[in-house]
C-alpha cells in the first residue's frame, strides 16, 4: 500500500505497511482501485444522476476514517464496472504512485483530495435534498483531468477551481442545513449526563440526527451528540425535543475511551470512525457512507431515505446510563447568520480597539502529542484576540476559559468543518464594512490544523479566494512536493507550524 492522504501518515511520507488510520492494505488497494475507476467512468461514462451519485458516495467512502469495510469496496467496484460496461484491469493502472513526476503527482493528488472533502459536503446537501448539477458536472471534469497529462500550471489552475466549487458546495450545504432546520443560533450545550439510557451520535449528517430525535421521542432513551455533531445542539428544530440531552465527550480520537464509558450504543453517520475496541464493539452502528468489519449497519428503509432506528433504540433500553465525563457547558452556534447579527456591535469593538484582531483556528483535531500547540497558542493569545473556529479542531482550545470581549466571546465556534463558509461569510462582509477589496488587510490571521481531506478543501477554498499568510499544520501535506510548495509559498505564503511564540509574533503583526 501506499497511503499519504492524511496528516498522520508514518512519517509524514505516506503509510506502506498499515494505515495510520486503521486501514488495512488490502482496504487502501482496492480504494486506489475504486478512484482509478471512477475517472474512467468520469470519463467514459453518459452523464446521469445515477452516475453522478455513484461518484459521489464512493469518493466520500475513500476518506480518511470513513470506512474500512473491504467487502464494501468490493461491492462498490463491481457496481461501477457494471456503470462503465467493460472489463478493466484496475490493478495495472491504480495507485499514487503510478504517476512518477512528483510534482504532477502532487497537483493531481491535491485536487483528488479536495474532491473527496468536496463529495462529503454534497453528500451531506443531497440527502437534505439539495443539489446543484454544476457541481456534479465539475466532480466529472476534474477527475477526467486527474487522468490527462497537464501541465503543472494547468493542474494547479484546476486544483483552485477545487476551491472554487468548494467555496459553492459549502453554500448549498449552508443552505441545505438552514432551511431544513432553521438559523443555528447561539447555545450553552450540556455536557453532563442524565440518568436515562442514551443514544450517542457522531459524524456529520444532520438527516440521520433528525430522524433519530423522532424516533427516540417519548422511549426514554435520551440522545447525545458527539464530535462533530456537537454544533447540532444550536439548530431551532431539534430544540423542541426534551430528551436531546447535550454533548457528550470530545473530538474523534478520544473514542476508544469515551464510547467505552459511554455505556450505551454509539451511531457513526460519516467519517471520523476509529477502529473500535472488542470492549465495545457491539455497541457501535454505522449507517451511510461508514463502514467496519462487523459492527451493525442501518440501511434505508423506504426510497425516501428514511432509516428504521429500532435496533439501536431497543439496544439502548438495555443499557446502563453514560458514566459521566465532565460538567459545565461550552459554547457554539455562531454561523454567519448569528455572527451579522451583532456586526455593529463587532465593528464598534474593532474600531475602539476592543477586538485587535481575528484568529480563524479552525480546521480538524487529531491524536498527536503536537497539537496541544494549538491549546498552547489559544492560551498565550492577547485578551483583545478572537477566536474563529469551525471543525473539531475547537476541541482544543473550546472549553478554555477565555472569557469575552464586551460581550463577544473570544471563542466564536461557527459549527462543523463545513460551516469554514460562514467564517468566509463573516470575513466578506467585515471587508465590506470597512471598505477593504482585499480580505488580506482585515485584521484576521489565519492558523489552520487540518487531518484529513476536508480540511483540503477548506484550504483549496481559502487559496480560491485569495486568502495570504495561512499557517497550516501540525505538519504540512506529506502530498505536497517541494516544488509544488515554492509555488504555495510564492504565490500564498502558506507555511507550516513552528512554535507558539515565533508564530505568535508572525500572525499578529
Amino acid at each position: 500500500m501506499f497511503c499519504y492522504q492524511c496528516e498522520e501518515t508514518v512519517n509524514g511520507t505516506g503509510c506502506t505497511k498499515m494505515g495510520v488510520c486503521g486501514k488495512t492494505p488490502e482496504v487502501a488497494d482496492i480504494q486506489d482501485q475504486l478512484i482509478y475507476l471512477l475517472k474512467l467512468i468520469a470519463k467514459k461514462s453518459e452523464p446521469s444522476k445515477k452516475v453522478d451519485i455513484f461518484i459521489m458516495e464512493s469518493l466520500f467512502a475513500t476518506i480518511t476514517n470513513a470506512n474500512f469495510d473491504e467487502e464494501y469496496f468490493i461491492e462498490k467496484i463491481k457496481e461501477g464496472k457494471d456503470i462503465l460496461g467493460e472489463e478493466i484491469n484496475l490493478i495495472e493502472f491504480a495507485g499514487v504512485e503510478k504517476e512518477t513526476n512528483p510534482d504532477i503527482r502532487s497537483l493531481k493528488e491535491l485536487t483528488i483530495y479536495g474532491l473527496k472533502g468536496l463529495t462529503a459536503y454534497l453528500h451531506h446537501a443531497y440527502i437534505l435534498g439539495f443539489e446543484d448539477q454544476d457541481i456534479y458536472d465539475f466532480v466529472r471534469e476534474a477527475l477526467v483531468s486527474t487522468l490527462d497529462e497537464g501541465s503543472a500550471d494547468q493542474l494547479t489552475a484546476l486544483a483552485l477551481r477545487c476551491g472554487e466549487y468548494g467555496v459553492k458546495t459549502m453554500a448549498l450545504l449552508d443552505k441545505a442545513n438552514t432551511e431544513s432546520y432553521g438559523k443555528p443560533e447561539p447555545t450553552a450545550v450540556k455536557l453532563s449526563v442524565g440518568s436515562n439510557p442514551g443514544i450517542l451520535i457522531s459524524g456529520h449528517d444532520l438527516k440521520d440526527m433528525e430522524q433519530l430525535l423522532k424516533q427516540t421521542e417519548n422511549s426514554g432513551v435520551d440522545v447525545y451528540t458527539h464530535g462533530e455533531m456537537l454544533p447540532a445542539n444550536a439548530y431551532p428544530a431539534f430544540k423542541k425535543y426534551k430528551h436531546f440531552i447535550g454533548n457528550y465527550g470530545g473530538s474523534w480520537w478520544k473514542q476508544k475511551e469515551e464510547f467505552e464509558k459511554f455505556n450505551g450504543p454509539i451511531l457513526m453517520t460519516t467519517n471520523c470512525l476509529v477502529p473500535p475496541k472488542e470492549s465495545y464493539k457491539d455497541k457501535v452502528f454505522v449507517t451511510g457512507v461508514v463502514g467496519f468489519d462487523g459492527l451493525k449497519r442501518i440501511s434505508k428503509k423506504d426510497s425516501e431515505e428514511n432509516k428504521d432506528f429500532s435496533e439501536i433504540i431497543n439496544f439502548a433500553k438495555e443499557c446502563k446510563s453514560p458514566e459521566q465525563l465532565e460538567e459545565g457547558e461550552v459554547m457554539t452556534g455562531f454561523a454567519h447568520d448569528a455572527i451579522l447579527s451583532v456586526a455593529d456591535k463587532i465593528v464598534d469593538a474593532v474600531k475602539s480597539g476592543a477586538i485587535k484582531r481575528f484568529m480563524v483556528m479552525a480546521g480538524c483535531d487529531g491524536r498527536h502529542k503536537e497539537r496541544d500547540y494549538y491549546t498552547d497558542f489559544a492560551n498565550a493569545l492577547p485578551k483583545d484576540t478572537v477566536i474563529l473556529t469551525a471543525g473539531c479542531a475547537k476541541y482544543r482550545y473550546n472549553k478554555l476559559n477565555l472569557g469575552d470581549i464586551g460581550g463577544i466571546p473570544r471563542v466564536i465556534d461557527a459549527g462543523q468543518c463545513n460551516d469554514s463558509y460562514s467564517l468566509v461569510v463573516v470575513a466578506l462582509k467585515l471587508a465590506e464594512v470597512f471598505g477593504v477589496k482585499d480580505v488580506n488587510e482585515l485584521p484576521i490571521s489565519y492558523n489552520i490544523a487540518w487531518y484529513e481531506q476536508k480540511a483540503v478543501l477548506v484550504l483549496l477554498s481559502l487559496l480560491h479566494l485569495g486568502v495570504k499568510n495561512i499557517k497550516l499544520g501540525p505538519k504540512l501535506p506529506g502530498f505536497i512536493s517541494e516544488n509544488v510548495l515554492k509555488v504555495l509559498i510564492e504565490n500564498f505564503n502558506v507555511s507550516g507550524i513552528t512554535t507558539v511564540e515565533e508564530d505568535m509574533k508572525s500572525l499578529m503583526s
